[in-house]
């Protein structure tokens, strides 16, 4: 039998305030109103997550890209600090991303290389400091280009 999650007001443990620390920094990207040949570019999509990975000084472990049929790709870049996703909806302008980062690196970097090169005019950015009480520290804003 499968078990589903269950829904809680609070959190089954959660660490005094002199036990929590943070963890690392998790960016959580919607992108909109991208070109379709871009996100179902796979060789493209490579390139602009070396590049993200680069700009980042981060250290790749492995990178994988899927290109789906007929249409669509999907990305990971496992780090040493986490990992870089991606995957795209070319048929709606659509991409959706998340880098998490703990220990070297610069997250941000890499955010603003990918979100460049995917070529969206609109997109939502959540920044999330992993470790600490999320309720005051979870931050959310709209950009358009």
């Amino acid at each position: 039998m499968i078990e589903t999650a269950r829904t809680h007001q609070k959190p089954l443990f959660l660490p005094s305030e002199t036990a929590m620390k943070k963890f690392g920094t998790h960016y959580i990207v919607d992108g909109w109103l991208a070109s379709p040949e871009l996100l179902n570019n796979a060789e493209g999509i490579r390139a602009a997550l070396l590049e993200a990975v680069e700009a980042a000084g981060a250290t790749l472990i492995e990178l994988c890209v899927h290109q789906f049929s007929p249409i669509g790709v999907t990305a990971t870049a496992t780090l040493a600090e986490s990992h870089i996703a991606l995957h795209t909806w070319p048929e709606d302008g659509y991409f959706a991303a998340d880098l998490f980062f703990c220990g070297s690196g610069n997250p941000e970097k890499a955010l603003r290389h990918l979100t460049s090169a995917m070529g969206a005019q609109k997109f939502v950015i959540r920044k999330i400091e992993r470790g600490r009480e999320l309720i005051n520290n979870c931050e959310e804003k709209s950009h358009e280009q």
